[in-house]
């Protein structure tokens, strides 16, 4: 089954009952039992819901994993890969990632006495020398957020799978159209599914698809026992969004390599950061595991200036100010204060991350109306 046919078939059955063709919101907290332990199969929401395994099959399929389970956000779902680990463990994990991750880690999962190293990627080399005899797991994100930097998914696993070590992908940032990581030596990948999946920006969600069975097992474990599951509704809405993702996705990569070379020739912008142009120190490695260089764009106004970033911010139409990413409209945003104001600025500088820098995500609308957009705001610096 090809990926476009996957989006709206892989797991979607149309309702014996009705013949319904779209699954149907089975918003119930319970089932009737004809006995103790004698059922159709469903006991407790919390723990089966038909909505919930409907979407859970088309995941998996979507990433050709052997099984998804899904969440109430993408740090629901993060958090339940990292409650996996025991204290004494230790996470490494890319220098570039998004704040919520990074916060987690640092000041969730340490104080339970689970260590972590936050390294550059773009060498897999750098990891063969931060591993230890406790690391456990390698986080990984690429492209990054928001620097979009690349990370050769094949070569990390290969260094982790010499060691044992669990690799886990989030794949927020391309979408499953885009780059599959179980397909490179992934043995996990974690997406905010409130972003391309959804694709509608009106939906919370998160979902980690395993490609091995014991891994798999260990998740829906967590799943049901920590219970940070999504209600059936936003598992509905998350189905629906699926199945426009590739032409979503693609459209927005279209839109987005054109405002990348505007902004690249705009005489007020120093750096723009996307993988597509050939000259990006991971454009390669994007060909290689990639089938697009997706919808992000960063670009940054030089001299650390957050008062031309406010200038610009405050004055587009289309672009609307927002956290968040990978809906149907274009967002822009300041990462150092916005998606990534819970890391240290000195940190965040270390990867580039610099107060004039902006992060767009970019959507389906008329590309010519966005360039527009942005060549207004940019007179305003």
């Amino acid at each position: 089954m090809k990926f476009e046919t996957k989006v709206i078939h892989a797991g979607v059955e149309p309702d014996p009952l009705t013949g319904a063709v779209m699954t149907p919101i089975y918003q119930t907290s319970t089932y009737k039992q004809d006995a103790p332990g004698v059922h159709k199969g469903y006991e407790y929401a919390r723990t089966q819901n038909p909505t919930r395994d409907a979407l859970e099959k088309n995941l998996a399929a979507l990433e050709n994993g052997y099984g998804a389970s899904s969440f109430a956000s993408g740090l629901a779902a993060m958090d339940a890969i990292l409650k996996t680990l025991k204290s004494g463990d230790e996470i490494i994990s890319t220098n570039d990632l998004y704040g919520g991750s990074y916060r987690q880690i640092k000041t969730i999962f340490e104080k339970l006495g689970i260590k972590s190293a936050f390294i550059d990627m773009t060498d897999p080399e750098n990891l063969r020398s931060a591993i230890t005899e406790n690391t456990r797991l390698i986080w990984v994100e690429t492209p990054t957020n928001p620097m979009l930097q690349i990370v050769d998914i094949e070569a990390i696993c290969k260094i982790a799978g010499e060691k044992g070590i669990k690799v886990c992908v989030d794949n927020t940032f391309a979408s499953p159209y885009l780059q599959t990581p179980l397909d490179l030596g992934a043995d996990m990948v974690l997406h905010s599914a409130t972003k391309y999946l959804g694709g509608h920006s009106d939906v919370v969600h998160g979902a980690v698809i395993c490609k091995h069975e014991e891994d798999y097992e260990k998740i829906k474990f967590v799943q049901n026992a920590s219970g940070a599951v999504p209600g059936p509704m936003d598992c509905f809405l998350i189905l629906r969004g699926i199945k426009t993702l590739h032409l979503r996705v693609q459209r927005a990569s279209e839109n987005a390599r054109a405002i990348a070379e505007f902004l690249r020739d705009h005489p007020k912008v120093e750096k723009v950061y996307y993988p597509g142009f050939e000259d990006h120190p991971g454009h390669d490695i994007a060909k290689k595991q990639m089938r697009g260089f997706g919808g992000m764009v960063s670009f940054d106004l030089g001299n650390n200036n957050e008062e031309a970033a406010m200038k610009v911010l405050a004055a587009t139409h289309y672009f609307l100010l927002a956290e968040s990413l990978g809906g149907v409209e274009s967002l822009i945003g300041h990462p150092a204060s916005m998606t990534h104001g819970s890391i240290p600025k000195e940190e965040r500088l270390k990867t580039g991350l610099t107060d004039s820098l902006i992060r767009l995500s970019v959507g389906i609308e008329n590309v010519e109306d966005l360039i527009g957009d942005l060549s207004r705001s940019l007179e305003n610096i």
